[in-house]
């Protein structure tokens, strides 16, 4: 094993076209470290709905230029085969490390391949790429970045021609197509020929966020807004100043791109500590709300003052967010279709029942909300909406960020705020109370027992709760394909259990209905839903031996 491990590493060492990864391989060969050529040399990184994400370093196992070169030959191949000969793959990149490498080898793949490619001038959020899609009339796109990942990671996110991520089959037969390409000396890759884009493309798509907006809505809101490290500030400010709010208040050791995030442990605004800056700031700036995006700026965090929390400031949860954003837009008049995942809270439904408006739920991920006919809103709880489904078909943080200031606007003329709109869909349909039990783990058979041991021992109760059924996602439901997934009815609460799609960790999420009466009751009716949720993530961890 260990001369095949050796011969394994010569071999891709040979072929490596980058001296950074070369350099790290061969040190590692010379070290003798076969622990360190199992891990990264135990298979190769799968493509998958999600594309591929995983950790910078050497060998199949991890993300390098080798393994993108891969990855680009096959979309190529794939898009070929579908009759796309000739046709145009736009390709954007945030500023992760190797993210422009990654974007100008995919670019010299494709034109190397009869395609046409065009890079995004720089690093720009991912929602500017899948508006570029269609609006430029390609038949993909390619987005590098790992979002909200840790630093050491990066990633590789396929759309094909709807602008829409890629979901089953093409996910397989792009996966199949990598398996089959060749040596990388056979995959040409000239040293020019794509294009570059200019600005066009941006202005257009700021253009476009003018429609997320009532004509003549007050834009009064005060933002204090984090970029978390990443894209997302000259986009989001230039985008506040067109639409005529005022100009945020930057967190300034987050404002500027760093591909390091020296200020935060992962860069997502839901992980502890992310947003402590922006709490800070806050608390200077005084404003209505604070905004926050991931690094690739398709994600919006919101906290708001609250003198009930500890320092002022509280988070929304993504569930809270997306109800916000739900009512507001049924306020405004709209038509169409409201859409979340199945993992995310059910008062969206009774939101869209009310108002006379379609509904349906999905699998997890916007690659299958933006693919729902005649979507008009959809969101899920990872802090992802799309609120202009016909200009960008997938989440999106600036957008989403124009939106909740329109309406935390619009209450301000009111005399009111986001949490008294939250109680007051609280009155209308119940207490929508959220968690998730989150558990991130080294080794991925933990999250592969975990789920075995609830598939033979289902619980019966869950904090005193009776489950009054349980459904096993991998068979499917009459409305949903199989996905590796549990689901849990309980009387007046719900658990799903899935695997993550883009991180080693095993996800629980929960939401409990509590009933209210009148305002009078809504402290009872927090206290009841907390307890609950408490009593809910404790018997599920048990069971689950997590």
């Amino acid at each position: 094993m260990q001369h095949d491990l050796i011969a394994q590493a010569r071999t891709w060492l040979a072929e490596d076209p980058d001296p950074e990864t070369r350099a790290e391989l061969g040190a590692i060969v010379d070290a003798g470290d076969i622990a360190e050529l199992a891990a990264r040399f135990a298979g190769t990184l799968q493509f998958g709905t999600a594309g591929l994400r995983g950790e910078l370093g050497a060998g199949p196992m991890r993300m390098n230029r080798s393994v993108v070169i891969r990855a680009a030959a096959g979309l190529a191949a794939y898009l070929k085969d579908q009759g796309e000969e000739g046709g145009l793959v736009v390709i954007g990149y945030d500023a992760r490390y190797k993210s422009e490498d990654f974007a100008r080898d995919t670019a010299a793949v494709m034109t190397g391949a009869g395609l046409r490619a065009a890079v995004l001038p720089r690093p720009l959020p991912t929602p500017v790429l899948a508006y570029a899609i269609r609006h430029l009339g390609a038949v993909a796109g390619v987005e590098v970045t790992a979002s909200h990942n840790p630093p050491r990671d990066n990633g590789y996110k396929v759309y094909l021609g709807d602008g829409s991520q890629i979901v089953p089959p093409a996910d397989g037969e792009i996966a199949a197509a990598i398996a089959a390409v060749g040596p990388l000396a056979g995959v040409a890759r000239p040293e020019d020929g794509w294009q570059t884009l200019g600005d066009e493309v941006l202005a257009a798509y700021l253009a476009r966020t003018d429609a997320v907006l009532a004509a003549g809505s007050p834009r009064t809101a005060r933002t204090v807004y984090t970029a978390m490290h990443g894209v997302g500030t000259s986009v989001l400010t230039a985008a506040f100043e067109r639409a005529g709010f005022p100009a945020p208040v930057l967190v300034t050791e987050q404002a500027e791109p760093d591909p390091a995030f020296p200020t935060v442990a992962f860069p997502n605004p839901e992980e502890p500590g992310a947003m402590d800056l922006a709490f800070a700031t806050a608390r200077r700036a005084a404003p209505d709300l604070i905004i926050a995006n991931d690094p690739d700026a398709d994600r919006c965090a919101v906290a708001v003052p609250d003198t009930a929390t500890e320092g002022g400031w509280r988070m929304l949860r993504g569930d809270e967010v997306g109800a916000l954003l739900a009512a507001h837009l049924v306020e405004r008049g709209v038509s169409g279709v409201f859409a979340e995942s199945i993992v995310s809270s059910s008062l969206l439904g009774r939101i869209a029942e009310k108002a006379g408006l379609g509904y349906e739920e999905t699998l997890t991920g916007f690659k299958w909300i933006a693919r729902v006919d005649g979507l008009r809103y959809g969101y899920e709880e990872a802090l992802g909406y799309c609120v202009d489904p016909e200009g960008v078909r997938d989440k999106d943080g600036i957008t989403a960020a124009l939106l909740v200031a329109e309406l935390a606007s619009v209450l301000k003329e009111q005399g009111r705020t986001l949490l008294d709109l939250l109680d007051d869909l609280a009155l209308a349909h119940g207490l929508h109370a959220t968690d998730q039990l989150s558990v991130r783990v080294e080794d991925l058979s933990v999250i592969a027992d975990a789920m075995a041991r609830l598939r033979e021992q289902p619980p019966t109760a869950l904090a005193g709760l009776a489950v009054t059924s349980a459904e096993d996602l991998a068979r499917g439901t009459d409305r949903l394909p199989p996905t590796d997934g549990l689901r849990y009815h309980l009387e007046g609460a719900r658990v799903i259990v899935r695997p993550s799609g883009t991180e080693p960790k095993l996800k629980c999420y929960l939401e409990v209905v509590v009933p209210v009466a009148d305002a009078a009751g809504l402290p009872a009716a927090r206290a009841r839903g907390a307890e609950l949720l408490a009593g809910i993530k404790r018997d599920l961890a048990a069971a689950a031996g997590i």
